[in-house]
């Protein structure tokens, strides 16, 4: 009689092969598709159609409103983040002042004990009382090791002598960093850019959605095609018209004016839907069973 195949034995032990796969087992990957994507012509922060866009030197774009209201933001958590750090600072420094006082103190006292210790000092009428509490010769006399040891006991199971971590506040940094790319930027070297919108009347009639265009090939823009904007003018072309012709002739197209190769900037985008180039376009989903409970434990990246 022939074997029943696993996505029909469920009499086992253990879990086949079709029953972990029913349960999410497993990594699960699933290609992003273009809702998931964002546009060449989107702000990389409100994800919205960009107005007045501007760029940053490593080509990510934004809304004028949306960066200078994130850069606005960073500068008053650095002054926040500041004026912490000088109160942190100024209550260590205040805490050992009152240590070397203590300190001192502790040391004055050793001081008047080794050269007053001939003479007894009780605080108690009842001479027969020592100074711990204790009486006659039943009384056990703690040490100066064994007080110094009390004193500075760490017990995880008493609360009055539960240690507690050091805070570490570091130096906050007083750069602003780019909300896309992570690195230095400053509200100067941001610069506006300027894309060619397509006007015919075939592409009025047919869309009503802004389309842009090179100014120097006439072709459509897309999420397909590598963009790159002269930081010296703000005009927007594609690649292949910037490697051919301003590479070369050192002028922008547009307006007459000169660049150099250091102005070409490579505008950022999200990717095709298609393929990678160089964004990570793949959801994984890694999950495993719960011990006992029947369920699958989650644990959500985003890896090609």
């Amino acid at each position: 009689m022939p074997q029943r195949h696993s996505k029909n034995n469920n009499d086992l032990a253990f879990f086949t092969y079709e029953e972990k796969k029913k349960l999410g087992y497993g990594t699960q990957r699933e290609r992003l598709g273009k809702d998931s994507i964002k546009p060449f012509d989107a702000c990389s922060l409100c994800l919205k159609p960009f107005i007045d866009p501007m760029s940053c030197g490593r080509g990510h774009v934004f809304c004028k409103e949306c960066i200078l209201e994130c850069l606005l933001a960073q500068k008053k958590d650095i002054q926040r983040k500041l004026v912490a750090y000088e109160n942190h600072k100024q209550q260590e420094k205040e805490e050992e002042q009152e240590k070397e006082m203590l300190q001192k103190a502790r040391e004055l006292d050793a001081f008047d004990q080794q050269n007053h210790g001939a003479v007894p000092q009780y605080s108690d009428r009842n001479l027969s009382r020592d100074k711990n509490g204790f009486h006659g010769a039943n009384s056990v006399k703690a040490t100066s090791y064994e007080e110094e040891a009390l004193r500075t006991m760490k017990a995880f199971w008493l609360p009055s002598a539960t240690p507690e971590a050091p805070v570490k506040v570091e130096t906050p940094s007083n750069s602003t960093v780019c909300p896309e790319g992570k690195e230095k930027l400053k509200m100067k070297s941001l610069f506006p850019i300027y894309f060619t919108e397509d006007n015919s009347e075939e592409q009025k009639s047919c869309s009503l959605d802004k389309t842009y265009i090179c100014p120097s090939c006439r072709v459509t823009l897309t999420n397909t095609m590598s963009l790159v904007a002269l930081s010296s003018c703000g005009h927007v072309f594609c690649k292949k018209c910037a490697d051919r012709f301003m590479a070369v002739d050192k002028v922008c197209l547009v307006c007459n004016k000169g660049c150099k190769e250091r102005h070409l900037v490579n505008l950022g985008k999200g990717g095709t839907g298609f393929a990678g180039h160089g964004d990570n376009l793949v959801a994984t989903d890694f999950k495993h069973l719960g011990s006992g409970s029947g369920l699958g434990l989650v644990r959500p990246s985003t890896k090609v």
